[in-house]
Parts: C-alpha cells; structure tokens; sequence
C-alpha cells in the first residue's frame, strides 16, 4: 500500500498519537506504528499510508477519528482464561477472601474489565464466578466491560467466537459454556452472557469514576495489555483513577512489567507464586504475601470445579489472612480531640471541602465530613453530595437513605431524581430506576442524561422501541448544544462527547 513512511514523518506521528490519545510509540515501536497506520489508513478512505499521515497532521479531526486511529493501534488480541496464574489466584484466594468478607444482605460484587476486546476475559470472570459461587442467583453481580474500540465491541456483545478464542482452555469450558454454531464456532451461553455488560469507554480521556458509567465501587478491576500503550505521565494518571474506583479492600490486576511499579504507589502490592496484584487499602500495611487457602489438588493451571465446603459458616483456614489495619494506638499516644470551634463553620465552606476530597477520590474524608452537617436535616446539597459519596465507596443502601432525605427536601430538583435512578440502578432494581429517571424527565424534558440512561436501561432489559426513543432523544438535543458544554450531573462530561458514544454505540450497532 504505497511507500512506506519515513522515520521523521514517524516520529512526528507519534508526538501527535501522543498528545491525542496519550499512546507512546518510542522509535523502537516506529514498527508497530506504520502497521496500525496503514490499516487505518485503508478505513478512513485513503491510499496510502503517507497521504492519511499529511491529513492526520492537518485536519480537525472528530473524536469518532481519532478512536478508529487507536482502533489499529492497539492490539485487541486476546483468548479464555488468558494467564493461567492469574485465574488460579483468582480462584485460590482473591474470590473466595471477597466472598467471605461480604456483609449479610449485601450480596454485591462489582468487576470491570478496562480494555475487554472482544470480550473473552469478561466472560472468563463470568464463568470463574458461576463455578465458585453456587447461590449465584441471590447476588447481585455487576461485570462491566469496555474498551475504546466500537469494533471489538460489537464481537464481543454477539458472543460467537472461532476455535482459536480457547487455545489454552480446557475441553469443558467450551463443553458446559458455549453452543456450537453451524460454521463451526461457538455462541456463549445465556446465562454467561447476561452477566456482562458492555460499554464504550476511553480510558485516557472519559470521566471516571463515576455513576454516570457505572465506573464507582469496583471489588475487582482488569486492566492488562493496556498501561503498555500510555506515554508515563498518561499511564499514571490512569492509574490514580483507577485507584479511585475501587472499593476499600478491592484489586486490580494488570499485566507484568506494563509500566513502572513506581506508578502503583497508592496500592499494597501482594506477591503470589511470583506474580504480583495490587489492593486497595486505606491503612496503607506493607507489602504481602499472599498465602494459600487450600492444599487441594487442582487441575493444573486452570480452575477447577466448584469446592463449596468454604461456604460453611467457620472460619478461614489457618493461617489465612489479608493485609489487616494497623492497630490501635495505645491510649497515651492518642492525641485529645480538638476543642469545637466557638462558630460552626459555614455550610459551604463544608461542602466546598468535601467537594474537593470527593474530587481526589478520598471518600472517607468527604463522608465524615459531611455526615454530621447532614444529620442536620436542613440542607440537600450536602444530603446530595454525602449521597454520591457513599455510592462511589459501594454502600448504595446508605446512598439511597440520604438521597431520600434530599428528594423530600427538594421535590422539584431534576438532578435528585436522576440521582436517586442511578442508585437503583447500581442496585439492580430498573423498574424504580426507570421511575426515578421519567420523574426527572417530567421535570425538565431536555434532561440529556436522563434520556441517555433511561435508553441504556431499557436497552438492559429488553425494550428496543424505548431504547431507541430515548437515544434519539438525547442525541437531538445534544446535536444543538455546544460540543465542549459540561453536561450537569455528569462529572465532567461533555456534550461532544455523549453524542460521540451515542455514535459508538447505539447507531454503529443498529440498535437506532
């Protein structure tokens, strides 16, 4: 296809895939780089590769553009149960600990697979969990997937996948997971594929987390085979929020040697048969390692069939323990609680405080700051506020009293009716969502995002015509705002980039 590229056009090339999409391409990727390139030349309509570069360099691009360029750019390559170690790690200890650690009544557990491809590691974990967990139908499991690339997506939300998709997988996997389809690949089984919920999202320039995306209190996150392509600064940044989105006590996994373990400061690293995971913990303990659980024989290298005698209500093997908070001072170091100021400090002095402590993903710090303002029962923006605090660590039950206590406060307020439709919808619960988000449309009808996760919801359950009532309903109203308007209730997403999704989503896979 042409001439190939030039070493200098290359590296102004990369400068650019840089400071566009925060992807490096040091000189010796410059390979990887012309490759993607030429591929990408072909599907945005020109010849060579050398013509679409002088474009790239020259023209206002769409962000629908810029994402087809990082489509080819990065590599979506991927199988079931991809790293053997990983998945019996998963099975041995994470699992089984999350399980454990779970509160009664709150049978939640959220999972996110940042960078899914074409799907196979969201199903991997659905699978995993269908094994482990024989009372799966009384919890409430959320798995997430996305990915930049709309391509991908639309393979991975049809569920058939070739022979080579369970290169290293066990015979029983494709055996009990998947029918056999008449060209000689596989569709994944109903059950499996309902857990998993796909979604477009861009790591290095999308808000999370976030309700909006359902990106907030994550047990477990999967970002492996993407840091890799981020220049440092952007793969680090990434990083941080990532931290953010995860519950207390959660994991997140990524592949060896992606990036510095310098950028992965915030977590505890915990060590296991020589692979390393990082947790989320507030009291910061030292380094770990991970001991085992069980002595019982497994397959080799993979999970194996569902062991339930750890669900008796005994405790953990012994010798078992996760990284615990350091303990308690004794009582002569504790220094004396400061004496109350002689004038309570302004309201919104409060919630700007919070505000910021919300804005740095420390949630703990927000919510006590704002619990005893609260208590008051005379202000919901602070109600609001503690709302979206709680949500984001995972406690939505808490969330939804203090967005009740708001609503009854502030009956007219669109956004606390949208709010209160998110918080049912991290529950499970879509008919009092859908309610909730039709309460804030009869409110203020141009409700961009209500529309948007009313269409999603719908979507989620099935009801088409809806659906698509809803997306082209947000979608005209975005088309006359201002590309870099904000979007209220949406944590800084803007119009631009809502109906780029919309675009991504809804009209690419024709569901408009």
């Amino acid at each position: 296809m042409g001439d190939s590229v030039s070493d200098t056009t290359l590296s102004i090339l990369s400068r650019f895939v840089t400071a566009r999409l925060g992807l490096s391409f040091p000189p010796e990727r410059f390979g990887d780089l012309e490759r993607g390139l030429v591929s990408a030349a072909r599907e945005l309509g020109f010849k060579d590769a050398a013509s679409c570069v002088s474009w790239l360099l020259s023209s206002s691009l769409s962000r629908r553009q810029i994402e087809v360029l990082a489509s080819y750019l990065t590599v979506g390559e991927t199988y079931f149960f991809r790293d053997h170690n990983l998945f019996k790690v998963m099975e041995d200890e994470i699992l089984p600990g999350l399980i454990r650690q779970v509160r009664p009544g709150t049978r939640h557990l959220r999972v996110w697979s940042a960078g899914c491809a074409s799907g196979e590691e969201a199903f991997s974990i659905a699978i995993l969990l269908h094994q482990l967990i024989p009372d799966l139908a009384q919890w409430s499991i959320s798995i997430l997937a996305t990915d930049i690339n709309p391509i991908f997506l639309k393979r991975a939300q049809s569920g058939i996948y070739s022979q080579w998709s369970f290169r290293e997988a066990p015979k029983w996997i494709q055996e009990k997971y998947f029918s056999k389809e008449k060209d000689s690949r596989y569709r994944i089984a109903p059950w499996i594929k309902k857990m998993v919920r796909f979604s477009y999202l861009n790591l290095a320039e999308d808000s999370y987390p976030s309700l909006t995306n359902s990106t907030n209190a994550m047990d477990l996150i999967f970002c492996r085979n993407v840091l890799m392509y981020f220049e440092p600064q952007r793969a680090e940044s990434v990083i941080r929020k990532l931290h953010r989105a995860l519950v207390d006590g959660g994991w997140l996994f990524v592949s060896p040697c992606e990036v510095s373990h310098e950028y992965f400061r915030p977590f505890v690293t915990v060590s296991y048969n020589d692979a390393t995971f990082y947790r989320k913990d507030e009291h910061r303990p030292p380094a770990v390692e991970l001991p085992a659980w069980r002595e019982k024989a497994r397959l080799p290298g993979f999970v194996s069939e569902p062991d339930p005698t750890w669900f008796a209500e005994s405790p953990p093997p012994s010798g078992f323990t996760f990284p615990a908070p350091p303990p308690e001072p004794p009582d002569f170091l504790v220094q004396p609680p400061l004496e109350a100021p002689a004038t309570p400090e302004p309201q919104s002095n409060v919630n700007e405080q919070a505000q910021g402590f919300f804005d740095q993903g420390l949630y703990q710090e927000a919510a006590a700051l704002l619990i005893e303002s609260a208590s008051t029962g005379s202000d919901s923006k602070t109600m609001t506020l503690l709302a979206r605090t709680l949500a984001n660590q995972g406690k939505l039950a808490e969330a939804k009293e203090w967005c009740d206590k708001a609503v009854a406060l502030d009956k007219l307020n669109p956004g606390l009716h949208y709010l209160m439709g998110m918080i049912f919808h991290e529950l499970g619960q879509p008919d009092p969502a859908v309610a909730s988000l039709k309460r804030a449309l009869y409110l203020d009808p141009d409700f961009v995002l209500a529309h948007f996760m009313l269409a999603n919801i719908h979507r989620g359950t099935k009801r088409f015509k809806e659906s698509d009532k809803n997306f082209n309903n947000a979608f005209e109203l975005l088309s006359k705002m201002e590309p870099d308007r904000t979007l209220p209730e949406s944590e800084g997403l803007t119009a631009g980039r809502l109906k780029e999704i919309i675009e991504s989503t809804w009209r690419e896979n024709g569901d408009g």
